[in-house]
This record gives C-alpha cells, sequence and structure tokens, in this order.
C-alpha cells in the first residue's frame, strides 16, 4: 500500500477559498424601482428594458380565480363527507349497541 498524502488544514483552506458564492448582481427595474436580476425581467411589474412583456396583474387574478374555484371544489367536497357522516352516525352498528 501506498502511503497518502498528509491533508493539513492549510492546504484544505486553500482549497476552499475558491468555494464561497457570490450574491447575485441587482438592477433597479425603471418602473417601480424593484430590484431583479440583470438581463431578465421584473418579477413585480412583468416590464424588460422599458417594455411590457409579461401582464403580472392578469397572472394574479388568474391565480386567485383559480384558487378560489379549487377552494370551492373542495367546500363541496368536504360538505359531502360531511353529509354521508352525519347520516351514518345516525345509524347504530348492533356491536355499539351491546345486542349480539
Amino acid at each position: 500500500m501506498s502511503v497518502r498524502m498528509r491533508h493539513t488544514r492549510g492546504h484544505t483552506g486553500n482549497r476552499r477559498s475558491h468555494h464561497a458564492l457570490a450574491a447575485p448582481r441587482l438592477s433597479l427595474c425603471g418602473k417601480c424601482g424593484e430590484g431583479h436580476l440583470r438581463h431578465t425581467m421584473c418579477g413585480n411589474c412583468g416590464t424588460y428594458r422599458g417594455r411590457e412583456v409579461v401582464d403580472v396583474l392578469a397572472q394574479v387574478n388568474r391565480k386567485a380565480s383559480r384558487a378560489k374555484a379549487k377552494a370551492h371544489e373542495l367546500g363541496k367536497e368536504e360538505k359531502k363527507e360531511e353529509q354521508s357522516e352525519k347520516s351514518s352516525a345516525g345509524k347504530v352498528s348492533p356491536e355499539a349497541s351491546g345486542k349480539k
């Protein structure tokens, strides 16, 4: 077997000195003033280089309507489950009543 090289703290530190993460460089949006990644549209107002690329307000409205529809569907399902529980709660099984 071969003898391995030493593993000193200094060599480990020198190697790890290049592992640091750089903070993302943000630019300010000309329309709303929010920070955004360079060469990327602003996530707050949906503009890129002064032009509106994405209608953010429409996306927010669509997302809210979808969430409302989903909540409405879940509400209907919960009501059905409650009704089935109420109907089954009225019926008592022979084991629960103590009769055999």
